[in-house]
């Protein structure tokens, strides 16, 4: 019998105040694992951490992941809490939908620094904590499977996430003499606040009902319905524990098979 092996593990989860980080931050408690977890909106950490501490040991550390300072202070705090570091599962939110030609250099520069430096340098400062502990560690990473398939209206998502790719393939190489791995996933559709928001723009666009855009939504899904949060948490457990012991450099699509690319 395989088993995760994370009871009494240390966790960090980003963004875990709602959605898919909270998902992520609850199934590793139910694992037994000691979590901190992290957003920058503190009201939104506080409800997350009280309601979460019914699953097990959860302490709260706010961060604006586009500050590098903010970054540095997460991982020490986190050290502090923990004692280390033998998990990362990395998820951050999303930019504002819309086109390329509708973006300017503002939104092109947050975005980057959302989606681009701030999983790069944290994946960095995590690592050095493993290596300096020889803490043989698990790095998670979450992008969007629109970085296989771009999506229409979601440019700064398409083009900034697939930095994702590059962490995880050049991570995997340069960690893997220490024992950590790196991998990915890809959520497709997931029932989150995000969705919504999307449904809403694609019907405002379109001037068609919202009922009508994600009926439309499920349809593209071969399994034929929105994934949930919970669904989304298993591969976050998968990849961040020993279930997947010898795996790293790899991407997982969470998609319902929604994508059609090879590779």
């Amino acid at each position: 019998m395989v088993l995760t092996g994370l009871k009494g593990q240390r966790v960090l989860v980003t963004a875990a105040s709602q959605g898919i980080g909270y998902g992520a931050a609850q199934a590793f408690l139910e694992e037994g694992a000691r979590v901190v977890i992290n957003s920058s909106n503190t009201d939104n950490l506080a409800k997350a951490q009280q309601s979460l501490s019914q699953f097990g040991e959860v302490h709260s550390v706010a961060a604006d992941l586009t500050v590098g300072a903010d970054i540095d202070n997460l991982v020490t705090k986190t050290v502090g809490l923990l004692g280390g570091i033998d998990t990362l599962i990395y998820v951050t939110g999303s930019p504002q939908p819309g086109t390329m030609m509708e973006q300017d250099y503002g939104t092109w520069e947050s975005a980057a620094r959302l989606l681009t430096i701030s999983p790069s340098y944290l994946t960095k400062k995590v690592a050095e904590v493993m290596i300096t502990q020889n803490v043989k560690g698990r790095i998670v990473l979450s992008a969007s499977d629109a970085i296989r398939e771009p999506e229409p209206n979601l440019a700064l998502s398409n083009v900034c996430r697939i930095s994702i790719f590059g962490i995880v393939r050049t991570l995997a190489r340069e960690l893997g003499s220490h024992g950590i791995r790196v991998n990915a996933v890809l959520p497709g559709t997931i029932k989150t606040g995000r969705i919504d928001q999307l449904v809403q723009d694609i019907s405002k666009r379109n001037n068609v009902p919202e009922a009508m855009v994600m009926s439309r939504m499920v349809s593209q899904i071969p399994l034929g319905y929105i994934g949930s949060v919970d669904e989304m948490s298993k591969a976050f457990i998968y990849l961040g524990s020993e279930l997947s012991s010898y795996v790293s450099g790899a991407v997982l699509p969470v998609d319902g098979a929604m994508l059609r690319s090879i590779g």
